[in-house]
């Protein structure tokens, strides 16, 4: 990391201190510091940070000014995270270039982090009824199964998007993915399904979609928020994540807002993981935030604070 960088960080972190010592997130301060054992260790996932990194569209690079290849340095000196959880449109042309997995590899390492998954969008429908482009999605997904394993990740975090009906959808989902595992398979790496949208908010369909599979690599990542099927319709999202559970190779800690306690307002924590510890999981949580009131920083800090002291109490 060069010295202007270096100072950057260093300016970002004394600022977002000091906007929470000054009370910016009532109750956060009082939270448990997390100094009991508790039953998940936390990651981050690198969404939580997308409107401060760089990212790939497709009408190119977006976001904010600061190099996604700092994700490892960032999560350890800012937030005090072991775990990595990175999202594939941070990196989508940069992986091509020679090196540039070596030195984001090399840079985890000097900072002691774990990676532990690579989240893949904008690769095409695993479920395309176009049996031609779902073949082609399934290829497209390759060089992130291969990332994941040079980088030394578990799984690699897909969609299950398809269109058609309910049984159509599962079919052609199920194809997709299980065609994605027998490749993900030689490499020892997994290939989860995050509850994204449509019909994969539906625990129902998406732990039938598990079913169908019925293969080893296959898992889910149950996100605490994402069961919004369409503008009118909300699955329930405490019934989803129980339906999820039995599959998962991760869980994502959703979060946008706080009240003055500390508590996130759209999910009550206790009931969340208790569910998750009710499951036997002891993996990693990982820290979604995706809310505007705190800044992204913030937002990230408040979370851990909430998951830290949940977490001690129900251990």
């Amino acid at each position: 990391m060069n010295s202007s960088r270096r100072s950057f960080i260093k300016n970002v972190s004394g600022l977002t201190a000091g906007l929470t010592t000054l009370g910016m997130v009532p109750g956060m301060l009082n939270a448990c510091s997390g100094t009991g054992k508790m039953f998940f260790s936390i990651s981050l996932a690198q969404w939580s940070l997308h409107q401060y990194f760089k990212r790939w569209t497709s009408d190119g690079y977006t976001g904010g000014d600061a190099d996604p290849i700092d994700f490892a340095a960032i999560t350890r000196n800012e937030f005090g995270i072991e775990g990595l959880e990175y999202v594939n449109t941070f990196y989508f042309e940069k992986i091509n270039e020679a090196g540039y997995l070596s030195e984001l590899k090399n840079r985890s390492e000097s900072e002691g982090m774990k990676n532990l998954l690579i989240m893949v969008d904008a690769e095409g429908q695993l479920g395309n009824p176009n049996e031609a482009s779902r073949k082609q999605s399934v290829s497209n997904h390759y060089r992130w199964v291969e990332a994941a394993k040079f980088l030394g990740c578990h799984s690699i975090r897909v969609n299950a998007g398809s269109e058609g009906t309910w049984d159509e959808q599962m079919k052609l989902a199920a194809d997709g993915i299980h065609s994605l595992c027998e490749f993900a398979d030689d490499l020892g790496i997994n290939v989860i399904v995050e509850n994204h949208g449509h019909l994969s908010s539906n625990g129902e369909w998406l732990s039938g979609v598990m079913k169908m599979i019925d293969h080893p690599r296959a898992g889910t990542l149950p996100d605490f928020g994402n069961f919004s099927i369409s503008e009118t319709e909300e699955y329930d999202r405490y019934k989803g994540v129980a339906e999820l559970m039995p599959f998962a190779k991760g869980v994502s800690a959703k979060s946008h807002e706080f009240d003055g306690e500390g508590n996130e307002v759209r999910t009550d924590y206790y009931k969340m993981l208790q569910i998750v510890k009710d499951a036997g999981f002891k993996g990693y949580v990982g820290i979604e935030y995706e809310g505007d009131e705190l800044n992204e920083f913030e937002g990230i800090r408040a979370t851990k604070a909430l998951l830290e002291k949940v977490g001690t109490e129900l251990s």
